[in-house]
């Protein structure tokens, strides 16, 4: 009896020293596997080549919007900043890009505030276009950027006596409406596709990466994410509003693929927001309802359409290797205004959400 017992208790302390051993085992092959997959999402995104790109390009509209770079501090790395109207009293608008571009992949809407009366700041954020940073880091580094941002004008005496208000797209959209978890007296925001929290990105997306596995792997996220980043990696939207008294508007396609209109959304938690200065806008209209695409004209995408049959035509005529010079050659060709023409209709009750927050 007694041997029958001791190979009983042998065998359970085989069996949980075995478990322990794959929980290590799987727990640091978890671990790596995250760093290298999270790492891999928030690479350095440099200028584009601009010869070979579609979009607007400061040179395009210099001559009548002219600006002056300013420098500032985000943790270790020296961001580039670019002021527009210098000359315009009515506010600030500051801009906060999307993941994947920088400040100049804003220049449409930056032209429609200067236009509009506003004086512009848009930056460069970490890992992004001017400046410094190896990588872009992560979705919480957005926020941090914007801080900073935010704290410079703060400390810059021309900017005194503007008021400040918040724009920002994707990425962008995310870290204005996450921003007022900071002291910073901001007279209004608009979030335009943006997401909760960073968590809800990366879970969302993993799982369109990996399916249901990505929700084991949840623990090794946020453990990574916390290292990376502390307190920042753990702030929602949702409690941000809540605790704030400024006026904000929420814009999101509801066809976004990339920051899910019922997923990890902002607009999504609306019910979870019980703040009466808050609206929304649902972009709906087939061909504007996605991620990027909500901003601009119905001419813009017949005219978008239209470049993507004829640069298809060209791909397959060169079996998918269509030299550089042939390929600056289209590019020099096209109308890169008509090519993101913005939607006035949206763009001006974003100008109208703006001055009606600051009683105008």
């Amino acid at each position: 009896m007694k041997k029958v017992e001791a190979q009983k208790r042998q065998t359970m302390k085989i069996f949980v020293l075995g478990s322990l051993g794959f929980i290590s085992i799987f727990s640091i092959i978890s671990m790596i596997a995250v760093v290298f997959i999270y790492n891999g999402q928030f690479p350095r995104y440099d200028r584009f080549d601009t010869t070979i790109t579609a979009s607007l390009r400061y040179d395009d509209i210099q001559s009548n919007y002219p600006r002056n770079l300013k420098s500032f501090k985000s943790g270790e790395n020296l961001l580039q900043g670019y002021v527009y109207g210098e000359s315009h009293n009515q506010g600030l608008v500051v801009v906060a890009h999307g993941i994947g571009g920088g400040a100049d992949s804003y220049l449409p809407q930056i032209k429609y505030f200067v236009d509009k009366g506003w004086r512009v700041f848009a930056y460069d954020a970490t890992g992004s276009f001017d400046s410094e940073g190896k990588t872009t880091k992560g979705f919480p580094q957005a926020l941090l950027d914007l801080d900073a941002a935010i704290t410079f004008i703060n400390s810059q005496e021309e900017f005194t006596d503007l008021p400040v208000l918040l724009f920002g797209h994707s990425w962008g959209g995310y870290a204005v409406a996450n921003v007022m978890h900071y002291d910073h007296d901001v007279s209004a925001i608009v979030s335009v596709s943006g997401a909760n929290s960073p968590m809800e990105v990366i879970m969302e997306q993993g799982h369109s990466m990996m399916g249901d596995f990505i929700t084991v792997q949840y623990p090794f996220l946020w453990m990574y994410q916390y290292l990376l980043f502390n307190k920042a990696a753990s702030l929602n939207a949702v409690d941000a509003i809540n605790d704030s008294e400024v006026p904000m508007l929420i814009i999101h396609g509801t066809d976004d693929q990339t920051i899910q209109y019922n997923g990890c959304s902002i607009i999504s938690k609306k019910k979870d927001i019980d703040r009466l200065n808050v609206e929304y806008i649902s972009m709906s209209s087939q061909g504007q309802n996605g991620h990027n695409d909500l901003f601009y004209s119905d001419e813009s995408r017949e005219y978008i359409d239209k470049i993507n049959i004829e640069y298809r035509q060209l791909y397959n005529k060169y079996e998918q290797k269509i030299p550089y010079e042939i390929k600056q050659e289209f590019y020099s060709k096209l109308d890169r205004f008509l090519f993101q023409d913005l939607d006035i209709r949206l763009m001006d009750r974003i100008d109208e959400f703006f001055l009606k927050s600051l009683g105008r």
